[in-house]
């Protein structure tokens, strides 16, 4: 990206931009963060960029440019974006049938809830359609041992993807003998869906989900350092990954080995480069310098909100990756509707996501701004980073 215009020609107040870099210092220094990086655009040019902390306390290394991290739920918008390239070339429609690639998906019935037993079950109203993947309208929940007697079974039948050697096909086909939570359409709740998408992807295209990734969004748009897998090259740049009080957390990226099951809804490791090119191809309606991946009306519909209203009508009480009020969904990304409901500076249009590990990004079409935060903390929902940085980012903005 174009950095030669100052922070003011791009519309901040150098001094109000100065205070992330104290909030960054602040969050590091009080150990609640071994490191992290925020980048802010506008109009195509970096306006903010800095590095905080340790990727790696163990090895004293510092976080630098080329850091890799854990994205994982910021993976959902790629796998999105994948799927409507699809839908571009005609392959399916968004009210269609998941059951029409996925013979006998959605046929265990919708489970009756809490208190009633798994297998107590009604027939489902109408077909999960690919839109409900989309949205988080499918029905799908995700796994938890200590939930509720579905979401046990869900982990129990290995869909937290812990089992070694599993593939996507056959984690799909065991979520499918399982009922759903609800009624496909009857609400938003966050869950496999995207991890079902991604693997729609592999069926409709013949490809595994990381060579149509790669040949068909992150070759093209130079993002190198995005990928299922860590290789070796990468690993001298890889961002150790941290609980509270900055305890180390083994995970599946250790093992050297390529990873098998491609989880299209967050298993992704990225870069801020990398993704900042992701977030300018959506800013910019599906363009990118060498053409475009998605025309500029599905793009346009990717980030319209399809709730009917805000996710506080509609969904969980309570979710750490995206407050309920005054905030929409669309496909594969959560959409601003009204700030002043949502108690958080912001324009009306913007999209948004975030991961597991605290990382977040944003797209501002009536600011023209990108805003994108990498570190590596679990769970998200310790401390309220996101919010924090948007006041941070905004307040900016003269």
């Amino acid at each position: 990206m174009v950095t030669h215009k100052t922070q003011s020609d791009l519309g901040f107040d150098p001094a109000r931009l100065d205070r992330i870099g104290s909030w960054m210092e602040h969050h590091v220094e009080e150990r609640r963060l071994a490191g992290l990086s925020v980048q802010i655009s506008r109009k195509g040019m970096v306006a903010f960029c800095e590095h905080r902390g340790l990727r790696d306390i163990a090895n004293n290394a510092a976080v630098k440019p080329d850091t890799v991290w854990r994205i994982y739920s910021m993976t959902k918008p790629i796998t999105t974006v994948a799927a409507l390239m699809l839908y571009e070339q005609g392959a399916f429609q968004l009210d269609q049938p998941v059951a029409d690639f996925l013979p006998g998906f959605g046929g265990a019935g919708v489970w009756c809830g809490p208190g009633r037993a798994l297998g107590d079950t009604v027939p489902l109203a109408r077909p999960v359609t690919i839109h409900d993947l989309m949205t988080h309208q499918s029905g799908l929940v995700y796994g938890d041992p200590n939930g509720n007697a579905l979401e046990k079974a869900c982990s129990a039948a290995g869909l937290d993807f812990d089992v070694p050697g599993d593939t996507m096909a056959s984690a799909v086909a065991r979520l499918s003998e399982l009922p759903l939570a609800f009624q496909p359409g009857a609400r938003w709740f966050y869950g496999l869906s995207t991890d079902v998408l991604g693997h729609l992807v592999e069926v409709i295209s013949g490809q595994p989900l990381s060579v149509f990734l790669k040949t068909r969004i992150f070759d093209p748009l130079g993002m190198t350092d995005t990928g299922f897998d860590v290789p070796a090259a990468l690993r001298p740049r890889f961002a150790a990954l941290y609980e509270p009080g900055l305890t180390e957390v083994s995970g599946k990226y250790d093992a050297p080995s390529p990873v098998i099951l491609e989880s299209g809804g967050g298993g992704l490791v990225s870069t801020l480069s990398d993704y900042q090119r992701f977030a300018d191809l959506l800013l910019a309606r599906g363009q990118y310098p060498g053409g475009h991946l998605l025309g500029r009306k599905t793009v346009d519909l990717m980030v319209s909100n399809h709730m009917g209203g805000d996710l506080a009508a509609r969904g969980q009480a309570h979710f750490s990756e995206t407050t309920m009020h005054g905030i929409g969904f669309g496909l594969g990304v959560s959409v601003m509707i009204d700030p002043a409901k949502a108690l958080i500076l912001g324009s009306a249009g913007e999209f948004a996501w975030g991961g597991m590990a605290s990382t977040a990004f944003w797209v501002d079409p009536v600011e023209e701004m990108t805003v994108i935060l990498m570190t590596q903390l679990v769970p998200s929902s310790h401390f309220a980073l996101r919010r924090q940085l948007r006041v941070l980012s905004y307040q900016a903005l003269v």
